[in-house]
């Protein structure tokens, strides 16, 4: 439900701007305002209220005081704010969530408002904390562009005038006009990867290279305009390699790896609405061309499917099972955690445990594979190997806890979904030893 204060006229133009209340949204807010005085325009202040901390109520107050000070002042601005529903979704971070549903509430009330153009409030250093973050996450050329100066989304511009702008020049604009503005304990919780960089690794950094925010900042340009090459360069392979929505793997393979995983990278965002994990373009790069038999690959809410000599993107759950054809995986794990298997849409959950569990040494080199028909497994010491369908029937388990990877150790089978670690291969009682359970996407 969105709040506004009194509505320009239909007749005056609006620009928006999106505003939490603190410091940087606060001077950018003020400064727009100040210039739309003099051109005859109308400033929409848009505030999305997160439900996500107890302080957020008195900040629309905050908001919405200052809005109609201003006003008073003779500033041509108004306040329309929002709340949020509903929260993250399992195993979704906050701040994607935030990030995603944020924008989209924006977008919503700048339509509503009547204005084309939002102006958002980064400034260089966050320019540079954005271009860190995404190199650290390994991210590639369209990661490390990081902040575009200038956008269109959703039938609206969006626009960040301050980008080159440093800090302590805002500091300067709030002390000069005397701005008040509203503190985000957040800011000070290092559980976020950003806070983590802000207080602890840029002031070390600007510290050693005073010059550091000004050196990201023409490395992020340098990575956007690489980024523009590389999609030109797609669009440029994709006419001569795909046929409607579907890739012809024979006119793929010309092209040197390279601008295959360029192509790759490029069509599946189109098609995915992301692009894929480097695990997953990964094991495309290798096996695309090893056969022509029918395979497929899940890519999130997609799968991709080789038939024919094509490479087409479906929703998952049309067309051929998602987990009908796979191609043997060797895996490496090293202690207790998550390894993560793109091609079977899941993953394996490694525990220490006290019994029932492999050697550790046993896993460091093991070998992911679909399941073929025949395999012998034994569910405890002294017991008689049986085929898979058995055990399964003995220990009741559901067929739809039966997909993903079998994991084998040289020719014996050393684990099954549903199952566990075949007795034959259990760790002597004592002895330091590691459990393993297949985790499913859609469990997740």
């Amino acid at each position: 439900m969105a709040a506004s204060a009194t509505p320009p006229s239909a007749d005056v133009p609006c620009v928006a701007v999106a505003t939490s209340g603190g410091r940087d949204s606060t001077a950018l807010l003020h400064a727009t305002a100040r210039a739309a005085q003099a051109l005859g325009l109308h400033v929409l202040a848009l505030h999305v209220h997160h439900g996500l901390l107890p302080e957020a109520d008195a900040w629309v107050e905050h908001l919405e005081r200052q809005c109609a000070d201003w006003a008073r002042q003779g500033l041509p601005v108004a306040l329309r704010w929002c709340r949020l529903e509903g929260c993250p979704g399992r195993g979704e971070s906050v701040e994607a969530w935030a990030r995603r549903e944020r924008y989209a509430a924006l977008s919503r009330m700048a339509r509503e408002g009547g204005a084309a153009l939002v102006l958002l409030a980064h400034h260089r250093r966050d320019q540079a904390e954005t271009f860190l973050l995404q190199a650290l996450r390994g991210g590639g050329a369209a990661g490390l562009a990081s902040m575009p100066r200038q956008a269109v989304r959703d039938g609206l511009s969006w626009a960040r005038p301050w980008l080159e702008q440093p800090s302590e020049a805002i500091d300067a604009y709030v002390q000069a006009h005397r701005l008040t503005h509203i503190q985000d304990p957040s800011n000070e919780d290092h559980g976020y990867a950003r806070n983590r960089l802000r207080h602890r690794v840029m002031p070390a950094l600007t510290a050693a290279f005073p010059q550091a925010e000004q050196a990201l900042g023409a490395a992020t340009r340098q990575a956007q305009q690489a980024r523009e090459c590389l999609q030109a360069l797609a669009e440029i392979d994709l006419r001569a390699v795909a046929e409607g929505h579907e890739l012809r793997l024979p006119a793929l393979a010309v092209l040197p790896q390279a601008r295959q995983a360029n192509l790759l990278r490029h069509w599946l965002l189109q098609h995915c609405g992301r692009g894929p994990g480097e695990t997953l373009l990964q094991r495309l790069l290798s096996e695309l061309y090893v056969s022509d038999a029918p395979a497929c690959w899940p890519a999130g809410e997609q799968v991709l499917h080789r038939y024919r000599g094509r490479l087409r993107c479906e929703p998952a759950g049309k067309g051929v099972t998602a987990m009908a054809v796979h191609e043997e995986q060797m895996i490496f794990i090293d202690g207790p955690g998550r390894q993560r298997l793109d091609a079977w849409g899941g993953w394996l959950e490694v525990r220490s445990v006290e019994e029932g569990g492999v050697a550790p040494a046993r896993l460091r080199a093991c070998i992911a594979r679909a399941r073929s028909g025949g395999e012998q497994f034994q569910l405890k010491p002294g017991g008689v190997p049986r085929s898979l369908k058995k055990q399964y029937q003995t220990l009741g388990v559901p067929a739809w806890h039966r997909g993903g990877p079998l994991l084998w150790l040289d020719e014996s089978l050393l684990f099954v979904p549903g199952l566990g670690v075949d007795a034959r291969l259990w760790a002597a009682p004592g002895e330091p030893q590691l459990g393993l359970e297949w985790v499913p996407d859609a469990a997740g």
